[in-house]
């Protein structure tokens, strides 16, 4: 499981960070707003990083189960 870390700057927007995945990080207006838009990112890297062969954070792999 990967885990959303939040924080609220100065100007009162939310900032939602996934530090599995560098880069992964997005604002939101409200906390959860920043939370749902970092997860919708995490997914479309984890889905490039995947296409491409490269590795996938062991928390990620969670994420499907072999049939």
């Amino acid at each position: 499981m990967l885990t959303i870390d939040t924080e609220q700057e100065d100007d009162g927007r939310w900032i939602a960070e996934i530090t599995a995945l560098p880069g992964v990080m997005a604002y939101g207006s409200t906390e959860a707003e920043a939370r749902q838009r970092a997860a919708a990112l995490a997914f479309r890297v984890i889905a490039e990083r995947l296409e491409h062969g490269e590795p996938v954070p062991e928390e990620a792999r969670s994420l499907f189960a072999l049939a």
